[in-house]
């Protein structure tokens, strides 16, 4: 089945209350895993140190309100009312936030951006106009564009939630099963459960990320059945526990009894906030996984089935608490004590595997931001493997997977209880949630063409209430909160090191770009022998002629009789159409047989192995050539300034266009349905005979014809890619600043990443690379 083509159709949600149900009981194992298991820590978290639990119930009546208003005010009228409309195109996240800011303001990280992208199906949202109406949203763009700093603000701010979504993706599995198996604490002594749960917490995590490389969709039918299990499960105890313990606790929902709570426990109740805040962890998921599903699924989903069970779930562990005052509260808070005897041991079973759910959601998720951030040109190229030819998203990244495990064995091994990795969590839960709130606000001016008071409430009021969560995590910073920050900083030198690197040696390129007349001064021969086959030139200019073109031929006699400059781009879009993918144009005259491809791909996009993108490659030059019109007195002026560029789809996408044939060993095939079958035949033996599928009319001229023939010829002699092996270093007087990051830090990361060659799976054969040295 065709990856690009199943994916078009998944990302086109169909209305029927039938589908929108279904996506909706999918949504539940993907999505809700990580915040479903919340109530396994959030009461341990905030009673460990801060608060005591009295005979007055003030305290845990004060935070049953808390978390109750939390999980209102947050998931539910935030994200689900409001967020959640922000979508791009159905893509949701950080990065899909920002990704709609670039497209309504000139603010973009990706320094190759063209006009003919803002052509792009998807660049508009929903197929509304981008054009800023209002003059609140004028004035804002304007400022936002004339400003560099404020647009180095909006790229930090989304690369800081991007690395706490990563950090989340460390310490999220190592609280949740961490917290599922600390149910083996009331079978046996205080001071020997220790000595079990830590190795028991970490093989069940050995286990979890040495399966990654299945993919989810190999066990993916059991995720929303054990989520649903596990609701049904909480929201029974706790209804269990309401009327048998304590029928009156729903009187503890009033906003009363916070301020009650504040006021008797003061600077402790304002520090238990960090454990608190636990409750809304992997909200943030509804909104980062809403590509996968449909706003409407997500809404049903938490508003009728997830929000009912928590809060049930909530209450119930009250209930039960508000009777049973003093007997060892720091050891015998946690979830486990609330649940009936007799069945302790089936429930802790479904706790560690609705944990895993949990953890496996929130490392797909972290595969997913690290792959956006790596198109978006702001990480290292990294190995991309897609675990499911049908499922979007569905994606392993061997790299990380590793290192998150050992980070996630460090924290597990080294802190040893849920207080010390909820303050960790926590942090990294609310600073996503803040970085959320603030491109929210510009989103609200700028793309929905609402006034600044709209934004200012809903900064004010949500921001308030992040805030505050947000400094009682701060100020745990040397009990675990350091955790998120240390490895925040760690990814984000990474990404901006990255993102420095990689605009400056694009910079370097279009200062140095081989102009077209010293192109035409070598003649049609180019100056050298040409030989059979198609050369791709791999350069990330989207015009003009790079240097390394100049430096491949002043050292090497030959070259091919085909000339590809191929550049493979990023654009700030979730999707590009297969129709839209290619932009194909000529580089200079026709006789040269030189070409520009432009392979256009949005952030979410998978891109096909080395056999497909090769036949797109192809097939999209010879649509090219075939409905090419005629022009003549092209003057050289119009060569140099600029080049004309067709959209030309995928070869799956040439319906009534050019189609490719590959006949293994020679043999004959298909096709004799249309007139124009030319079938080009080697001297000498090849284990492939390409013809080109054309159809009946318009009728082609002779030069169009020949030229398609001599593209056969070459593409059946085969493909070399050719791509710069860059040195890059800074310039002579450079600060010592600017030489740490370039000489030593992007030299490291380019050195360990992975390449473009890689990418495409060419064929190490096939690859030849020239070293040139850059003075940025």
């Amino acid at each position: 089945m065709d990856l690009e083509s199943a994916i078009r159709g998944h990302s086109i949600k169909k209305d029927s209350w039938k589908a929108v149900l279904t996506l909706a009981y999918q949504s539940l194992g993907v999505v809700y895993g990580d915040l479903s298991t919340s109530p396994l820590y959030v009461y341990k978290s905030t009673f460990a140190e801060d608060i005591e639990h009295s005979e007055t119930n003030e305290e845990i009546y004060g935070i049953l309100s808390f978390v109750f208003w939390t999980l209102t005010l947050i998931p539910l009228i935030k994200y689900v009312f409001i967020v959640l409309r922000a979508d791009d195109n159905g893509e949701g996240g950080t990065f899909a936030l920002y990704s709609l800011l670039c497209r309504h303001a000139r603010v973009g990280s990706l320094p190759n951006c063209q006009l003919a992208d803002e052509d792009l199906s998807e660049y508009t949202k929903d197929g509304v106009d981008l054009t800023t109406k209002n003059t609140c949203g004028s004035r804002l763009k304007s400022t936002l564009e004339n400003h560099r700093v404020l647009q180095r603000v909006l790229l930090v701010l989304a690369l800081i939630g991007a690395c706490m979504v990563i950090g989340d993706g460390v310490l999220t599995p190592a609280i949740s099963v961490f917290s599922a198996v600390s149910g083996l604490e009331l079978s046996m002594a205080k001071e020997h459960h220790r000595y079990v749960e830590v190795p028991v917490a970490c093989v069940i995590l050995v286990i979890l990320f040495a399966l990654q490389h299945y993919g989810t969709h190999r066990v993916g039918f059991l995720f929303a059945p054990v989520v649903i299990t596990w609701l049904v499960c909480i929201s029974s105890i706790g209804l269990y526990n309401i009327f048998y313990w304590n029928p009156h606790v729903y009187q503890a929902l009033s906003p009363y009894y916070m301020y009650k709570f504040l006021k008797k426990t003061q600077r402790g109740g304002w520090m238990s906030l960090g454990g608190i805040l636990l409750c809304m962890t992997g909200s943030e998921a509804m909104f980062a996984d809403l590509g996968h599903f449909s706003q409407l699924s997500i809404k049903i989903a938490f508003s009728f089935v997830v929000y009912p069970a928590l809060v049930l779930a909530y209450m119930g562990q009250a209930a039960y608490l508000s009777q049973h005052h003093g007997e060892e509260s720091n050891y015998r808070i946690g979830f486990y004590v609330s649940v009936p005897e007799k069945i302790r041991w089936p429930v802790l079973v479904i706790a560690i595997l609705a944990a895993v759910v949990g953890s496996q959601a929130v490392i797909t998720g972290t595969f997913s931001i690290i792959k956006q951030c790596s198109a978006l040109g702001c990480f290292p190229r990294v190995k991309i493997v897609h675990t499911s030819s049908k499922v979007h998203g569905q994606i392993y990244i061997p790299e990380i997977n590793w290192t998150l495990m050992i980070l996630c064995l460090a924290i597990t091994g080294g802190f040893r209880d849920t207080k010390r990795m909820g303050n960790a969590s926590g942090l990294a839960v609310i600073t996503v949630m803040l970085v959320t709130t603030c491109l929210m606000s510009v989103v609200i001016i700028l793309c929905w063409n609402k006034s600044f008071l709209f934004a200012i409430a809903f900064i004010l009021i949500f921001g308030f209430i992040e805030s505050l969560y947000f400094s009682a995590s701060l100020i745990k910073f040397q009990e675990g909160a350091w955790v998120p920050i240390a490895l925040s900083l760690i990814f984000l030198l990474v990404m901006y090191v990255w993102q420095y690197g990689t605009h400056k040696k694009y910079e370097y390129d279009v200062q140095n770009k081989v102009s077209i007349n010293w192109l035409l001064g070598l003649g049609p021969s180019l100056g050298i022998v040409r030989v059979r086959g198609i050369g791709l030139i791999y350069t990330e200019l989207v015009s003009g002629i790079p240097a390394i073109f100049s430096h491949f031929v002043t050292n090497l006699p030959a070259f091919h009789q085909v000339l590809v400059f191929l550049c493979v781009k990023s654009v700030p879009v979730p999707h590009v159409r297969p129709g839209e993918r290619f932009l194909v144009g000529r580089v200079g005259p026709k006789e040269y047989r030189l070409y520009r491809c432009i392979a256009r791909y949005g952030y979410r996009d998978i891109h096909k192995d080395g056999i497909e993108f090769e036949k797109d490659l192809v097939c999209s030059i010879a649509e090219f050539i075939r409905s090419e019109k005629a022009e003549t007195n092209m003057k050289v002026e119009d060569l140099e300034e600029s080049e004309r560029m067709t959209v030309v789809g995928t070869s799956s996408t040439h319906v009534d266009g050019v189609r490719m044939c590959d006949d293994e060993g020679g043999g004959g095939g298909g096709g004799g349905e249309t007139s124009e079958v030319r079938e080009i035949k080697s001297p000498q033996k090849v284990r492939k005979r390409v013809r080109f599928v054309v159809p009946e009319s318009p009728q082609m001229d002779v030069e169009a014809r020949r030229e398609l023939e001599e593209l056969m010829e070459a593409r059946e002699a085969g493909m070399a890619f050719i791509m710069g092996h860059s040195y890059v270093k800074a310039k002579r007087g450079s600060g010592w600043v600017k030489k740490m990051v370039i000489n030593y830090g992007y030299d490291f990361l380019r050195r360990n990443s992975r390449g473009p060659s890689y990418a495409w799976t060419v064929p190490h054969a096939s690859t030849l690379e020239v070293g040139m040295i850059y003075q940025v």
